[in-house]
């Protein structure tokens, strides 16, 4: 039984370091990744080439089909170009096996000391992540070392010439068998690689090996379907689609098992021998949906809409009530439509605020969570809003159009300024009240909830200067910038008041309070911003606020 612990400890090993090469890539360029891939969705043949590089990267078709279903999700692109992505993530992820199977195992130990050292020793975190990515590719190729050693006393064992005859003489079971080890193992890349080491020692029959790679394939995208469960419908279609391309492919290519085995031998060997022959069957396969796939990836599409009817929620606050998608073509509609829903942004914001209040009042964890739920709305409906005004036609819009398109994203960018303000900072002084147990004064607790107050005012002010353009109310809402300077200035004078008394709960609460009146103070300029561009239109602004020499 040792021998079974050391295979079962290679695979973990192999799993891990997999696991550590996408992690590193994630963290180094993680957000460029993202922009990239969002950017190449325009086009299905660009989408396929995007999704190999992708998985070349991240060493995962599942790890692509979980960062594709976030742009189908939020609305950025359609499902069409999403099973594009994944198709040529199908391909990478065999390239990948290719290059594990190179005869590299000297750079093992080359790659694990100079990763240790870039993560250790360097400070440009970049870097760091890079040294991590690379003490996983050594392991990797360590893992796949001590696999073949650890599997070579298998060869023995009495059963297995049982075992394997039965599974070839019906190649389903290797399929399915294939297929179980691809979902305990959440990774088809480490299953392939470990079924070619296994062909290599000697252990598994090319044909055998054939099925069990088909059942790799049929089950990559299972564990990756089984945590988006409680994603929105339009995001599991991805993994849905992918699994219907990859399902067809089994089904087709299943009979013709014992015609293609004597055909890999004709193929180049490059030395690898019987895993090499395995390692290329992967990639044709993969290579075949490609081509039989990227003229059908538009019925799959709907295929799976059928499959996933939408189950849009009416009571959802996050989702857009007023984006339709019918007035694009209409500007003066579609504007219309975005400042509704810019509108009922505004009233979440206003609803943030007051919990803000609330849990300074009440010490109530649960206050904390609403508000931060409430913020995850605002976000969403700031991109829906953004998305849907990128869409409007350019060429019906007036330059009043245009101006308001302008007015809009400032609008929504800073009320999403003021909903992480409040989830991120004042909610973050809220817990540490709560933690330390800590209270206001009278007086400093009076202070806080006047302008809060005054603050709610101001957004309401700010709402309504923003659909009506009112040059008084701009005017007004402008000049609460100093006000609050004013107000932010005494509150702070009569806080020191106290501390220069002992008052014990304003030496306690120091930080707390100065800090609360700071980001309040923030909040209020962003809420001034909105009446800067109708005040410069009215020429109603200096260019600066510094005198003249």
């Amino acid at each position: 039984m040792e021998f079974l612990l050391h295979l079962f400890g290679a695979v973990a090993l192999l799993l891990w370091s997999l696991r550590m090469v996408r992690t590193g890539v994630m963290r180094a360029y993680g957000s460029q990744l993202r922009h990239w891939v969002g950017l190449a969705m325009t086009n299905r043949f660009r989408a396929v080439g995007a999704g190999i590089v992708t998985s070349l990267l991240l060493q995962s078709s599942s790890a692509t089909g979980l960062l594709t279903s976030s742009f189908v999700a939020r609305g950025m692109v359609g499902a069409a170009s999403a099973l594009a992505i994944m198709l040529g993530a199908d391909l990478g992820t065999s390239l990948v096996t290719q290059a594990y199977s190179l005869p590299v195992y000297i750079l093992s130990p080359v790659l694990i000391l100079v990763g240790y050292i870039m993560f250790n020793r360097l400070e440009s975190t970049r870097l760091r992540d890079l040294g991590r990515a690379g003490i996983g590719l050594g392991l990797a190729l360590l893992a796949l070392r001590l696999i073949t050693e650890a599997a070579e006393p298998i060869r023995d064992a009495p059963l297995l010439p049982q075992i394997l005859n039965l599974m070839s003489n019906s190649p389903v079971f290797g399929v399915i068998a294939g297929g179980i080890l691809t979902v305990l193992c959440a990774s088809s890349v480490a299953v392939v690689l470990l079924i070619a080491t296994l062909v290599k020692a000697s252990l598994l029959p090319v044909p055998l090996a054939l099925a069990f790679v088909l059942g790799a394939n049929l089950c990559a995208d299972v564990m990756a379907m089984l945590t988006s469960m409680g994603d929105p419908p339009e995001a599991r279609r991805v993994q849905l689609g992918n699994m219907i391309f990859r399902g067809i492919g089994v089904i087709a290519v299943l009979p013709f098992l014992p015609l293609i085995v004597p055909l890999l031998p004709m193929l180049p060997d490059f030395g690898g021998g019987a895993m090499r022959q395995i390692l290329d069957f992967h990639v044709g396969f993969n290579l075949a949906l490609i081509v039989v796939f990227i003229g059908l990836i538009g019925p799959v599409s709907r295929l799976t809409r059928k499959l996933l009817p939408d189950s849009v929620k009416a009571d959802d606050p996050s989702r857009p009530r007023y984006l339709s998608a019918n007035a694009v073509d209409s500007p003066s509609v579609a504007l219309a439509n975005a400042s509704r829903e810019a509108l009922r942004m505004g009233d979440a914001v206003g609803e943030i605020l007051r919990l803000s209040l609330q849990a300074f009042r009440s010490d109530d964890r649960k206050v904390i969570k609403l508000a931060s739920d409430l913020d995850s709305q605002v976000d969403r409906l700031n991109e829906a809003i953004k998305l849907y005004l990128t869409k409007v036609s350019r060429e019906s819009m007036n330059p009043e159009d245009q101006r308001r398109v302008i007015d809009l994203i400032t609008f929504t960018t800073n009320l999403e300024h003021i909903g992480d303000i409040v989830d991120k900072n004042l909610m973050e002084l809220v817990s540490k009240k709560v933690k330390y147990k800590l209270k206001f004064s009278p007086e400093g607790a009076e202070e806080i909830e006047v302008i809060h107050d005054r603050l709610n005012g101001n957004l309401q002010l700010a709402m309504n200067v923003f659909m009506t353009g009112d040059i008084t109310l701009a005017r007004k809402l402008f000049d609460e910038k100093r006000a609050f300077r004013e107000l932010e200035r005494q509150a702070a004078e009569s806080h020191l008041d106290r501390l220069r008394s002992g008052r014990i709960e304003s030496i306690q609460t120091s930080s707390l309070h100065l800090d609360i009146l700071r980001d309040l103070k923030r909040i209020n300029s962003h809420l001034a911003l909105v009446a800067q561009p109708i005040l410069e239109a009215a020429g109603e602004l200096s260019p600066s606020r510094l005198k003249e020499a």
